[in-house]
């Protein structure tokens, strides 16, 4: 689409708790109308569209393409699901934005990755946390800045609640890339240049799951510290040190900052966009929304996504 067309027509596959949240994402943007919807399950695809203003309920990708002829679809279904889906998607001319992770293996999405090169696909996946106010507050403030940057992401998980979730088995042991991502894409997301080493100081142990630390070096200079409590109590945080700034973003939506020489710790505020809808949904909506007019954009794209799944493999040998 070029950059003057009026209305962007959005389709989605899947029907669970992600699609309503892109729905209503997308749907709150002028210029876009939501034409289709396609699940494995009609009756949820029915609901979600009733709810959503969805325009029609179609049998699968091929049929919901070939009757909307969307800019842009959104896949967003289980993990041992995305291969399938991602593969018939692929085949249709249209823009696709998928739910984290591109692939419930680094492997299958390599895979996903070398067909969308091959049928020349513009592919963009989903990383949320990217967006949050909070992490754009601190983005936007080390780049106004030329200092060294040490990051350190702390991550929890638990195995047990995965499974207590109704996750499969298949995806409760490399969970790493289901979730953790996340965590991991803080590095790559705020790291300058390529990762250029990773050392493991507390090495993965899948037979007992516990701490895992890693030290990551970027080329640009920078380096994070990865550290993972596996079945154990831990928040989810970021913290950013430069030689002038402190950030520590804890809980994740929540920026704040101490300036050296100040014990004041300046919060910012969480933006309106944040708390209407699911953190950062919107505001990456809006990005997508610019890739797919051809502006100017910072969709997160499969290869930057990749880097993080490269980086998960990298800390957790799996």
């Amino acid at each position: 689409m070029s950059s003057g067309s009026k209305i962007v027509k959005v389709a989605f596959v899947g029907a669970g708790a992600m699609c309503r949240e892109h729905a209503r994402s997308f749907g709150d943007i002028p210029g876009v109308e939501l034409v289709g919807i396609s699940s494995r399950t009609l009756a949820k695809a029915e609901e979600v569209a009733r709810e959503m203003g969805i325009k029609k309920v179609y049998p699968d990708i091929e049929s919901l393409y070939e009757g909307t002829r969307a800019d842009l679809v959104v896949i967003a279904v289980p993990e041992l699901s995305i291969r399938t889906v991602a593969q018939e998607a692929f085949q249709q001319d249209w823009t696709i934005l998928m739910e984290k992770p591109p692939g419930h293996t680094l492997d299958e999405a390599v895979y996903l990755q070398q067909l969308s090169r091959e049928l020349g696909r513009s592919v963009y996946v989903a990383l949320n946390r990217r967006y949050l106010s909070s992490t754009e507050a601190v983005r936007e403030d080390l780049e106004s800045r030329e200092e060294v940057r040490f990051i350190r992401v702390e991550d929890q998980q638990s195995l047990e609640v995965a499974r207590q979730l109704g996750h499969p088995e298949a995806v409760v042991q490399h969970w790493m890339y289901a979730n953790s991502i996340h965590l991991v894409d803080y590095l790559c997301h705020l790291g300058r240049g390529p990762v250029r080493s990773v050392k493991p100081l507390t090495r993965w142990d899948p037979e007992s799951p516990g701490v895992v630390l890693a030290q990551v070096e970027f080329d640009g200079g920078d380096v994070g510290i990865y550290e993972g409590v596996w079945n154990g109590p831990g928040p989810w945080a970021v913290t950013v040190c430069t030689p002038s700034r402190r950030w520590e973003i804890r809980p994740l939506e929540q920026a704040r900052y101490i300036n050296v020489g100040e014990r004041k710790v300046h919060e910012i505020e969480v933006s309106t966009e944040d708390k209407t809808f699911k953190p950062g949904f919107r505001r990456q909506a809006e990005e997508v929304l610019r890739a797919v007019r051809g502006e100017k954009h910072r969709a997160t794209s499969l290869e930057q996504a990749m880097e993080s799944m490269k980086l998960v493999r990298a800390i957790f040998g799996v």
